[in-house]
Parts: C-alpha cells; structure tokens; sequence
C-alpha cells in the first residue's frame, strides 16, 4: 500500500462504524488496598464495545458487571454486592461518550461512566495503531469509584482512585 493510499484509507476511520472483538480485546481494573500496599487486579469477561462517528455518542461500551473476575470467588461475591458493582441491581456498567475528537492516533474522549445506580463524568486519551483493516485502540482512565457509591472500606483500607483500562481490536462493524 502506498502513504497516499494508507492516508485515503485512514481517512476512513471516522466514516466507518467499528465494534471491540472481544476474542482480541480487554477490559481491566486495579485498585489499590490494603493502605495501598497490595493492587487488586481484575477483569471483566463479556462486554461489547463500538465506535461510530456517525452518533451524537460516538463511544459506547456495555460491560457485565458480574462478569468481573479477580481470580478470588470471594472477594469476587463481595465486589458484586450493594457494597460496589450492585450486579443485581444494575447489571451493567456503561461507558457512553459525550464528545470525541480524533486527534492523529489519538481519540479525546468526554463522556459519562455508569455503575452501581450513580454515573461521574470521565475523560481519556486512547490511542489507536493503524492494523491492516481494523485498528488496535488502548484506553486507560482514572475513577473515584466513591462518586460511584462504591465506599465500603473498612479500616480505610480501600485507596482511590481506581484503574480502569480498555484494549482490544476493533473491527469494521457489519452495516
């Protein structure tokens, strides 16, 4: 492919609706506990993402909060009740963007972060890498999981902010 062909076809990008293959994807958490000394990592393992710059909310991705795995049931069970994810209540956490502005390889990403009944306004830098036909995207953003309702910590010994990051494939959604 030539420069002026790869500049033509990356001009693309923001006509063409994209879906985040799960199967070539992420999405992950840490947090800091125990007065900051140990980091809980975590990841969730169903979500469906898509960008399309066609829409008012260019950005939405739809997470299964009680997809999340820690690697320990018990802690687990513990982030799935009222006391953070409430995954009874609300199923799921949502990311829907407000404004996205293409900068080079890079997407500014305004919008709002739903969980646990509450949603807190979120900003991310993600960038993007040219792959062929679809495109590697990675993301990664800072929360105050207490603005979510997610206070319970006894002893203090919950940190803030939380980790929170997104990377994956996107791939050219069927029309």
């Amino acid at each position: 492919m030539t420069a002026t062909t790869q500049l033509s076809a990356d001009r693309d990008f923001e006509h063409v609706r994209w879906r985040l293959d799960p199967a070539r994807s992420s999405v992950e958490f840490r947090a800091k506990t125990l007065w900051g000394l140990v980091t809980v990592k975590g990841r969730f393992e169903r979500y469906e993402g898509r960008l399309d710059f066609s829409q008012d909310r260019a950005i939405e991705l739809a997470v299964d909060a009680a997809s999340l795995d820690t690697g320990n049931a018990k802690r687990d069970k513990h982030l799935r009740s009222e006391d953070f994810f409430a995954v009874d209540a609300q199923p799921q956490v949502r990311f829907m963007s407000d404004s996205t502005v293409r900068v080079g390889d890079r997407l500014h990403v305004h919008g709002e972060l739903h969980s646990a009944g509450r949603s807190m306004p979120v900003q991310i830098v993600a960038t993007l890498e040219r792959d062929g036909d679809e495109y590697e995207i990675a993301a990664e953003t800072t929360v105050d999981q207490r603005k979510l309702g997610m206070t319970h910590s006894p002893l203090r010994m919950l940190r803030h902010p939380a980790k929170l990051f997104v990377r994956g494939r996107l791939v050219r959604d069927a029309p």
